[in-house]
């Protein structure tokens, strides 16, 4: 569905809301020798706590979640690592140019770019993102155009939004237009494609970092769930080497600022610590960190291809195709097993990440009638440690309840010769669960995390 949406409501809001913050995210971004400034996201973290002082600061994020890696591995022996799924939706800002002209790219831009965000993150074989690399890991994460908007109709995943301008000249524009076309974080990864001018000119992306949920004296949400996602260059959207049909960056053409901005939504930081190092005079400062043991320390960020550089000349050469560094995109093809478990960490326990997890966007859309059962079922406490609950409104009269785990195997079953509300689930290991409650010929299925 197409939404119009006037730039003159959004610079009244976009000026209320964050116009102290343009000129000091604006001084913040440095470009490359190319002129492309390859990531954002640190000085929009810079700019959010500046606007929500309860947003947690690094120090306190980092504490959090090496508490949670540190749960999981002592849980390890417990737990099978899953699959997980992300479901996506697309947000194509133009000034309604035809559909595949300029800013309002293809379908198939959209899909190429799925495609190469499951090859970077499974680590596909025989595609661009397989590696060797003795610490490289597939991260068991997939991500999937939405199939069902919010309200339970049809969709394909790409939500395009004509607005009064087909560019956006800044950071506040960018980020008032997010909150207004935002789908329920909750539900569904927001991805923005975007084309940046003005004082975000040459931008290729920037993300959002998570929020904690269980730091105490710290607001989960970080004033900031509205905004929550990636914002990237219609320019480097896509992979062209899956989807020929261009405008694309001469350089950065192959998906992975995607793949470098929601390593940021998952907990990963730049691998060289985002310190004080110069890439320009290969000045290196040695002793910020990205909090991974097993990607090498890095002096300063790298641009191009440098394999081989040891920036800080300990024997460990630096991991310049990591996806989280700045390397030319068909240099990168590297997550390790230490990033690996930032994200598990993240989609485990941060908020807007863990309720991704228990989605069912990406399952096809509902009739009426299955729209108005499934309103009518509320399960919860979700994640469930002991019992769950359930609620069964509109005097419908369920004739079953059936869980099976995310295996398919059958966990449980109640052919309602009594009626409870609650089970108990204490028995269960940790993992994703479905309860599926029918009614007549009608069926919906929950999603559930047993902890």
């Amino acid at each position: 569905m197409k939404k119009i949406i006037s730039l003159s409501f959004l610079f009244l809001l976009s000026f209320a809301a964050t116009s102290m913050s343009a000129q000091e995210f604006k001084t913040a971004l440095k470009a490359s020798p190319k002129g492309a400034i390859r990531c954002a996201t640190v000085e929009n973290e810079a700019v959010l706590k500046s606007i929500y002082p309860e947003r947690e600061t690094t120090a306190e994020f980092e504490a959090w979640i090496d508490q949670k890696i540190k749960e999981d591995r002592a849980h390890a022996s417990k737990n099978v690592n899953t699959l997980i799924t992300i479901p996506v939706v697309v947000h194509i800002l133009s000034n309604g140019d035809a559909i595949g002209t300029n800013e309002n790219l293809s379908d198939a831009r959209v899909l190429s770019q799925i495609q190469s965000l499951n090859q970077d993150f499974r680590m596909l074989f025989g595609t661009a993102g397989y590696n060797e690399n003795p610490v490289g890991a597939d991260m068991e994460i997939e991500f999937c155009l939405a199939q069902r908007k919010p309200d339970g109709t049809a969709t394909n995943g790409i939500d395009r939004v004509t607005t009064s301008l087909a560019s956006f000249p800044s950071r506040p524009d960018v980020e008032t237009m997010k909150a207004t076309t935002q789908w329920d974080p909750l539900q569904y990864f927001n991805i923005w494609v975007v084309n940046f001018s003005g004082s975000v000119n040459n931008l290729l992306g920037y993300a959002q970092f998570p929020s904690t949920s269980g730091l105490s004296g710290i607001n989960a949400n970080g004033g900031a769930a509205n905004t929550d996602g990636v914002a990237i260059s219609y320019m480097s959207f896509g992979n062209q080497s899956i989807c020929p049909t261009g405008p694309y960056d001469a350089t950065y053409n192959q998906g992975r600022t995607s793949t470098h901005e929601i390593g940021h939504c998952m907990g990963l930081r730049h691998i060289w610590g985002d310190g004080s190092g110069d890439y320009q005079t290969h000045t290196a400062d040695c002793t910020a960190t990205d909090y991974v043991a097993d990607t090498p320390t890095a002096g300063y960020l790298h641009y191009g291809c440098e394999i081989g550089d040891d920036s800080c000349f300990d024997d460990y050469a630096d991991m310049v195709e990591n996806y989280m560094d700045y390397s030319d995109d068909a240099c990168m093809n590297i997550f390790t097993a230490g990033q690996k478990a930032r994200m598990v960490a993240v989609m485990n326990n941060s908020v807007r990440r863990k309720e991704l997890k228990t989605s069912l966007a990406c399952s096809p859309p509902m009739s009426v009638v299955q729209q108005a059962f499934e309103a009518s079922i509320s399960i919860f406490p979700n994640p469930a440690t002991t019992e769950l609950n359930y609620v069964i409104r509109n005097n419908y009269e369920v004739s079953s309840i059936v869980m099976h785990d995310i295996a398919g195997k059958e966990v449980y079953r109640n052919d309602m010769a009594n009626t409870p509300t609650q089970l108990s689930v204490s028995n269960l290991s940790s993992g994703v669960y479905f309860v599926t409650f029918t009614s007549g010929k009608n069926s919906v299925t929950k999603k559930f995390i047993k902890e």
